[in-house]
Order: C-alpha cells, then structure tokens, then sequence
C-alpha cells in the first residue's frame, strides 16, 4: 500500500506563525498534538528562538509531562537564530508535544509536520 505524505503546519500555530513558550514548569504550552488516526504518523521538525539575552533552558515534553520519560533538554542561547529542537521525531494517537522554559515568553518554536498516512 502506497503511503502519502502531506505537509502541514504545528496544531498550535497560527497560520503557521511561532508558538510563544508560556509555561516556565510542566504542564507546559501546547505546540502539536498528533493525528487521533491510528495508521496516521506525525513526523514533527522544530525549531527554536531565544530572543533573550541569556541563555534559556527549554524542555519538550514529548508524548508526555512524566520526567524524565517524555523530557527533551536543552538550553538555547540567546540571539542563535534558528536551532533544531526536534529532528523528525514521530508522534502519533493523539500524543502531544508541550514545551515550558526557564524564562517564560522568550522561547519562541516554529516548525512543521509530516503526516504519513498508509
């Protein structure tokens, strides 16, 4: 069976616009939440900005809030443009990815999806 693949922009975006980083602690802003179809793939590619002057420590909670488990650590430095949060990591079941920051509303996310259906 063939598979397609379809481009699309993060649940939480609009327009396909940066998701701003609220939460400074879990449960953190939502950014996607994958495809409730069972044979649907979410291959998810972020990047991050820290428009701060410091550096800033970003956690994706990836499928879940439950740490270290579903924790994706990383500190962003500041003014570094574009930097890879998440490679093309796949989600699927309606699984979400969250994000918090140690310093709220400087952590801005953008990216897309893959939607890989068979």
């Amino acid at each position: 069976m063939a598979k397609t693949f379809t481009k699309a922009k993060l649940s939480a975006s609009t327009d396909g616009k940066a998701v701003l980083v609220v939460a400074t602690a879990t449960a953190g802003t939502l950014i996607h939440t994958g495809s409730s179809t069972a044979t649907t793939i979410d291959e998810v590619w972020l990047y991050a900005v820290n428009t701060s002057a410091s550096s800033v420590k970003l956690t994706i909670e990836w499928g879940e809030a439950t740490a270290p488990d579903g924790n994706i650590e990383l500190t962003v430095l500041p003014e570094a443009g574009l930097v890879t949060v998440v490679p093309g990591l796949v989600l699927q079941n309606s699984l979400t990815v969250k994000a918090f920051a140690g310093t709220a509303d400087v952590i801005l996310l953008t990216g897309y999806v893959n939607r890989i259906t068979a």
